[in-house]
């Protein structure tokens, strides 16, 4: 797609996080070379959306550098669309969700045309479709389609990556087990989240099949994966030793601990980025919040932990959702500029060799995760797919962000999106 008019396409644009991303591109690479702190990189660009009206609205609310951004006109269902804007994009980044509902058109006519694609879904359910209806197409036609590009999974997938090349520079092997924990986060939810969840949760409850696959840790791995190593998700409240604290069920792990077994399946078929070695057969990856310490902690963390499965069941079951998504933000609505603004999160990762040495580090970032700091990441990984890689390194098929990207994109990531990787004390 090199010969393509635009190098990316920004496909709901006038969504809520679409806006916080088309922000984020024009005040980091400005119009085609004009304005814009990285301008230098004469990013070609457009953004695209079903309403003519509210692209003309987002482009007045972006101010004057906005003025000659072009614009498409495009309906999540309609292909014949969709498939006009791939064949003038090398690369489409989507946050029209739920993907579940919206998405899977315009990642047919991605792989169809060749044309790159990322987003920032976190539907892990429809990822496997994804993947079983189309890695086979896009390995034909050149596609990379890269799934999960926002808070949900960079920092987990990118985290276990630089703490896998920490270790094998500092222990000559990688680390086996190695969890996440979340020691400080503040940030909203939006109403495109919640209503991502919802779908997830309604179709699992009528099909039993489906509720199979949402237990199983290496769903999103290839088939031909080994599996008979045991992962140890967090369910409740529980004591870890390796941080000195309680801990409960973290909310993004079913998808971010997916991803990350699917980055250590791909590298060991030989088809991540030259480099990334697999982690091994018997590697062990889990996530959790730190709660507190001592018996409150234990307290805090056993109540914490029951509000969650009461929220999940909740939401689980048709009445309830429905109550919940009355009370609920909406699709379109989220938290404030200022609110988002005010936003962090500081990620502890800890690993261990099989030998027994331990490495601990932190990944942190600004601004609020799901939506500020979700738009950087998201934007840079799809300024990555145009920019990174020359011809004879394209290689179709779906990836992780840490099979595809590695360090090149912590290193955008740490020079653009505020976010820092770095090793620490315990």
């Amino acid at each position: 797609m090199s010969d393509a008019p635009y190098d990316m396409v920004l496909f709901g644009a006038t969504s809520f996080v679409g806006k916080i991303t088309a922000r984020y591109l024009l005040e980091t690479y400005g119009v085609n070379g004009e304005g814009g702190q990285l301008a230098s990189e004469q990013l070609r660009w457009a953004i695209a959306a079903r309403s003519e009206t509210k692209l003309e609205q987002l482009c007045d609310s972006l101010g004057e550098a906005a003025a000659h951004l072009p614009r498409l006109v495009v309906d999540a269902g309609n292909e014949e669309q969709l498939r006009n804007m791939c064949e003038r994009a090398a690369v489409v980044v989507s946050t029209v969700g739920p993907y579940a509902l919206y998405g899977e058109p315009l990642v047919r006519c991605c792989v169809e045309t060749g044309t790159d694609y990322c987003d920032l879904t976190g539907e892990v359910q429809w990822v496997r479709r994804m993947i079983f209806n189309y890695e086979e197409q896009a390995r034909a036609s050149g596609a990379r389609i890269v799934h999960c590009c926002g808070f949900d999974s960079i920092p987990s997938d990118l985290g276990v990556y630089f703490l896998q090349q920490q270790a094998k520079a500092r222990f000559g092997a990688y680390c086996t087990r190695v969890s996440m924990r979340v020691k400080a986060l503040r940030g909203g939810m939006s109403g495109g989240t919640l209503a991502s969840l919802f779908n997830v949760l309604e179709e699992a409850g009528s099909d039993s099949q489906l509720r199979k696959e949402l237990s199983n840790p290496y769903s999103l791995c290839p088939d031909d994966f080994p599996r008979t190593t045991r992962q140890h998700p967090v369910r409740g409240a529980q004591f870890d030793a390796n941080f000195g604290r309680w801990v409960i069920p973290f909310l993004m792990a079913p998808i971010n601990e997916r991803v990350v077994l699917r980055s250590n399946a791909l590298a060991a078929s030989h088809t991540a980025l030259p480099g990334m070695q697999p982690y091994g057969e018997d590697f062990q990856y889990n996530e959790a919040m730190m709660s507190g310490y001592g018996f409150r902690g234990r307290l805090t963390s056993k109540v914490s932990a029951s509000m969650m499965s009461l929220f999940t069941l909740g939401a689980a079951l048709g009445p309830t959702r429905s109550l919940m998504q009355k009370l609920l933000p909406s699709p379109g609505e989220g938290p404030s500029e200022e609110a988002q603004g005010a936003g962090f999160y500081d990620l502890r990762f800890c690993g261990e060799t099989a030998g027994g040495e331990k490495l601990y580090v932190k990944v942190t970032g600004d601004r609020d995760p799901g939506y500020g700091g979700t738009a950087k990441m998201l934007g840079q990984a799809a300024v990555a797919l145009a920019r990174d890689f020359n011809e004879t390194e394209r290689v179709g098929g779906f990836w992780t962000p840490a099979a595809v990207f590695g360090e090149g994109l912590i290193r955008r990531l740490t020079a653009c999106s505020g976010m820092c990787f770095e090793v620490v004390s315990a």
